[in-house]
């Protein structure tokens, strides 16, 4: 068990708490850039209902690339590995999640792998429904019942900021639709996709879809198989590759868990097995992971011996 009490919880979060000067929050995304650089807080989530917290854990957060893991099992679901993995990679890269340089080397064009923002763009692309909308409230259903929240909805003045600055995101699309990985509207999908990275919730429903995917896509506590076993299995291990971005094999090495992170400052954990993990803590490093995030989970995974390695 990793921690006894909240307050065992707190004193680990003041520690981490001091890294926050080092980072700064992402302010290239206007609507992100508000958010307090010294906030940090945690939740876990038992399988058993119990969840032990420290910081302000209602504050609500958007999930940016914590989605992707998201939408990938949704769309997984939808379409079956065999035609999803034909149009995006499994393999990790050393690139920046935002990088189009892959792209042009690789033949045939695909992304290397769904957690960088082209692969996200192609996985977004293969969500099912006839309008943005409907695709939009097929993926928010999903997340909802994940968190077994009804309420969790996304933030119209992120979206609309992401929306207005994706300017890069438009590149890597149009450069998808020249190899034809995607063949749909570029500013449709990019409505669909900056909704999707504009879902928000707070750090308790977080860690709660976080020990989901942990528990092989259980909830415990309704006893429903909410994604498929295999499904889970893929998540955790693109989570584990991909999912701190080009951070992912120092992280793997230095703390060990299945974890995805997102330029709001939120990272999702999914220990397998035993419990899920839900952080907020804006300050960036220069890899566009929460810094103090990072090393709240490495202080958990030394003092309690979370690695899965």
């Amino acid at each position: 068990m990793p921690c006894q009490s909240s307050e065992e919880l707190k004193a680990l979060v003041e520690e981490a708490r001091k890294c926050t000067k080092n980072g700064r929050v992402a302010d290239y995304i206007p609507a992100l850039g508000k958010a307090n650089p010294n906030e940090l807080s945690i939740a876990i989530y038992y399988p058993d209902g119990r969840c032990i917290s420290a910081g302000d854990i209602e504050e609500k957060i958007t999930l940016q690339s914590i989605s992707k893991v998201i939408s990938l099992a949704l769309v997984l679901m939808d379409r079956g590995p065999d035609y999803v993995f034909e149009r995006v990679g499994m393999e990790p890269t050393g690139d920046p999640f935002n990088s189009i340089a892959k792209l042009e080397t690789t033949t045939p064009a695909k992304p290397l792998n769904p957690m960088i923002n082209a692969g996200a763009l192609v996985v977004t692309h293969m969500i099912k429904g006839n309008t943005v909308e409907e695709r939009f409230q097929r993926l928010l259903s999903f997340v909802q019942e994940m968190a077994n929240d009804s309420t969790v909805s996304y933030c119209e003045e992120v979206a609309r900021s992401e929306f207005e600055t994706a300017n890069l995101n438009r590149a890597l699309c149009y450069f998808l639709k020249e190899h034809k990985i995607i063949n749909e509207d570029v500013e449709q999908l990019l409505d669909l996709y900056t909704k999707q990275c504009a879902i928000e919730m707070n750090c308790l429903s977080l860690a709660r879809i976080g020990m989901v995917i942990g528990m092989d896509g259980v909830d415990p506590l309704t006893g429903k198989q909410v994604l498929p076993t295999d499904i889970a299995r893929i998540c955790k291990t693109f989570m584990v590759t991909c999912g701190m971005y080009n951070a992912s094999g120092e992280f793997a090495i230095e703390i060990g868990i299945p974890a995805k992170s997102g330029v709001s400052g939120g990272i999702m954990g999914a220990v397998p097995g035993r419990f899920g993990i839900g952080i907020f803590g804006p300050a960036l490093d220069e890899k566009g992971n929460s810094i103090a995030g990072i090393k709240l989970l490495e202080l958990l995974s030394k003092n309690y011996k979370l690695s899965m390695f």
